[in-house]
């Protein structure tokens, strides 16, 4: 059944799916191959005695095949787990291969060691920080702006429609014959119950401001109330009082002088008898007192002022006897 060299001399020499030419040398593709290379002592197909190492999830394995289980497709391979002790695995690979060709067992300590080199490698380089490259991908953000943009005219068209139907469900153009979607309906009944909420909330928050200043004047008033009316003493210096002496003497002045001008022009004009001059002229001379406010002061008033004037009359002209 298994005939080793039939099967390479098929595959050397005809095709095979695993082989890859190149200009140098041929290479093999199989996940079993212990090299890499497609060479007649590599070869996983043409070997029924057969031995790999192989790395899963961080997890090194030694892979053995024998002619024994080549029928298995299952079962051809053996499986066994190796140490993460570097000496303790050599120590075992020596003793699964103790008997196996020593091409074998010299390919499978050499695959074995690259691979723990570049689990180190991966583990010292997962430690340290790295920068993520992620590509740009423009057609796409495009694609999704666009849908955004699409998306929120529809929402608008919507909205504004709900808001329509509404205001003609109110003016009563329907007459209640109408089939909408009862979750429209709810969701446009709910947005106005939450404006007048809105409504009435700001209106109770106005009428407490106006109660709260209309409290504040009526406390205001009664503190004054309480505490009376105040009054500022006024405050006279030495200046102010010779200021009012000197108003005095000129008021005086002024008043004799006007009496001697009316006697010389009456003696000039007119010859009168003595008994006409005295009822038409008066003789005694009115005085009037202006009307004077006094503040409420606590130490002492301040200065009064008298203004003395004539009340002049036109004279009557009679005639001579």
């Amino acid at each position: 059944m298994q005939h080793d060299d039939v099967v390479w001399s098929v595959i050397n020499k005809s095709f095979c799916s695993f082989k890859v030419n190149t200009k140098s040398q041929r290479f093999c593709r199989n996940e079993y191959n212990l090299t890499g290379l497609c060479s007649r002592a590599s070869c996983p197909l043409a070997n029924s005695q057969y031995a790999t190492v192989r790395e899963e999830n961080g997890i090194i394995y030694l892979y053995m095949r024998t002619a024994e289980r080549v029928h298995f497709m299952k079962t051809s391979w053996e499986k066994v787990k190796l140490s993460r002790n570097f000496e303790k695995a050599i120590h075992q690979i020596n003793e699964n291969l103790l008997y196996w060709p020593g091409f074998i067992k010299a390919k499978c300590k050499q695959r074995f060691v690259k691979i723990t080199q570049y689990l180190i490698r991966m583990r010292k380089l997962r430690l340290r920080r790295q920068k993520l490259i992620v590509p740009i991908q423009r057609k796409i953000e495009r694609r999704e702006r666009r849908r955004e943009e699409k998306a929120l005219i529809a929402a608008r068209l919507e909205t504004a429609i709900e808001k329509q139907l509404m205001e003609r469900l109110k003016k009563g153009m329907y007459d209640d014959i109408y089939n909408f979607p009862q979750k429209v309906f709810d969701k446009a009944v709910e947005a106005v119950e939450v404006e007048e909420e809105a409504e009435v909330e700001s209106e109770e928050e106005e009428e407490e401001k106006i109660e709260k200043e209309v409290e504040m004047e009526l406390e205001a008033d009664e503190r004054e109330r309480e505490e009376g009316p105040h009054y500022v003493e006024a405050e006279t210096d030495e200046e102010d009082y010779e200021d009012f002496d000197d108003i005095k003497e000129l008021s005086m002045d002024e008043d004799s002088d006007s009496g001697q001008k009316e006697e010389v022009e009456l003696s000039d004009s007119f010859e009168f008898e003595t008994s006409d001059i005295e009822d038409i002229v008066p003789t005694t001379s009115k005085k009037a007192k202006p009307p004077t406010k006094k503040r409420k002061t606590q130490k002492r008033d301040r200065p009064k002022v008298e203004i003395e004037y004539e009340m002049e009359n036109e004279p009557r002209q009679t005639e001579r006897a």
